[in-house]
Formats: structure tokens, sequence, C-alpha cells
């Protein structure tokens, strides 16, 4: 009887475990995870090459989602080193849940919001009270309870009194990318993106104009609290910070912070 108990708590360990292991790839020693906003997957796999091309033993392994997303992987204990997020509140949340070190955190980039429409629309689309006509249908937008750019777009047609109506047609993505897949595949008649977003797609979408944002888009970087290479990890953190880190973030079209 007590080992068949045993053998059952064995078991419900296992099981538990197993969705926190498969929130991020197999880690090793060497390797730095740098968990990174959705929207920074380009030009985050750039940096990572060159920073490892300066540090040949170091891999650095990308983990991308939406920030807030992030953060919960991290605050369950998904190994991470680096949090990069594309809000300042995202940010605060791991600060306030001691996930990072705050005395790391910095400002490295800017971004804008834009709402883009399929590269084919026929839509005239030239301020945000022209979502409201009954031609446009569907928007994509990231979820504003764990998407940053979910967040400064609510902020923003709050602002023009505009979210009940958009929202009764709204389409809530689970990180930005996916609201410009959305867009990109037709599937919806517009969508709220960062500027970067949409510059890597300028066959399927086009900007139909550029949203206020209420805010500042503010990307900050940190230094997890768990982290077991602090070292490398800091070092990771000033090579985004560097010209050269830099230079590739505007190569991707981010704005100096």
């Amino acid at each position: 009887m007590l080992r068949r108990c045993n053998y059952s708590i064995k078991r419900l360990i296992l099981a538990s475990a197993l969705p926190l292991l498969l929130l991020t790839p197999a880690v090793h020693a060497a390797d730095l995870v740098v968990s990174a906003a959705a929207s920074l997957t380009n030009a985050f796999k750039d940096l990572s090459q060159a920073f490892e091309a300066q540090n040949p033993d170091t891999k650095v392994i990308l983990n991308f989602a939406a920030s807030d997303v992030l953060l919960q992987q991290i605050i369950k204990g998904a190994p991470a080193d680096v949090f990069a997020s594309a809000d300042q509140e995202a940010m605060n949340k791991a600060e306030a849940e001691k996930a990072v070190l705050a005395a790391s955190r910095k400002n490295f980039a800017n971004n804008q919001i834009v709402l883009i429409v399929p590269a084919d629309s026929q839509l005239r689309i030239q301020q945000l009270q022209d979502l409201a006509q009954p031609a446009v249908k569907r928007v994509a937008y990231g979820n504003p309870a764990s998407v940053p750019v979910g967040r400064y777009t609510k902020a923003a047609l709050e602002h023009a009194n505009l979210w009940d109506a958009v929202a009764a047609k709204g389409v809530p993505a689970q990180n930005v990318r996916q609201s410009l897949d959305y867009v990109a595949r037709g599937e919806v008649d517009a969508g709220f993106v960062f500027s970067t977003d949409a510059a890597i797609m300028p066959d399927k979408v086009k900007v139909a104009l550029q949203v206020p944002s209420q805010t500042a888009v503010s990307y900050p970087i940190a230094v997890t609290s768990n982290t077991k290479q602090a070292d490398m990890a800091a070092k990771f953190v000033a090579y985004v910070l560097s010209p050269a880190g830099q230079s590739t973030l505007a190569r991707y079209g981010f704005l100096k912070p």
C-alpha cells in the first residue's frame, strides 16, 4: 500500500512539473536564456548571433511570447537569465514579484503603434474613428490583459472614446505577431501592431495610420533574480545597449530609448 502511495505521489509530481518543462527548450550549463517580447523576434535573433560570436562559449536560447506570458513562466520557475518586455507595466510586475534584479533594469528601445490593413484592402481608413464604419467588421489587437500592444491600443482607443465600438468587432490576439498574421492572411479588416512588426511583411500588409500613444512605447530589459549566470546575463544586457546592439535594433525599425 505504501509503495503504491509513493508511486502515485511521484506521478503527481511529474505531472505537475511537465507543463513547466514544456515552456522552454532544454537548457545546458553554458546556455543563456533570454525571454523576450514577441515583437523583438527578428532583432533579437540577430543580436544573439552577434553576441555568440563575441562569446563563443555561450549559446543564447531565445524564448519569445507576450511579455506577461514570459513573466508568468519566469515566476513559475522556467529557466530565464534575461527578461525583455515590450512595456513598462510588465517589467513593473516583474519587479513587484522580485522576478528581476531592479538595479539591472534599463530601457533599450522605443516603438510606435500603427493600424495596418491587408495589402490589397480597399478600405479608406484615415483616422481611428473610421474603424466604426460598417465596412470594418473585424479588428485584431493584442489581449490587453496580457499583451503590451493590446494595452497601448486600448488606452489609445479609450482616449478617442472608441474602445467599446472597436472591442465589439475585436479579435484578441495572444501576442503582437498573431495580430500581424490575422491581417496578413486577410482574416480581419484591420489590426493594431508595432511599426516594427508591420515592416517585416510589406508585401502582405500596409500601414493605414500611426496611432498616437498615451504613454511612450518603451522597452525595458533586466537580469532575472534566479539566473545562475548573472555576469553573462549582465553582459548581454550591456550588448543590447551598446552601439552595435542599438544599430541592430535600428535596422529593424526600433527607436532609441
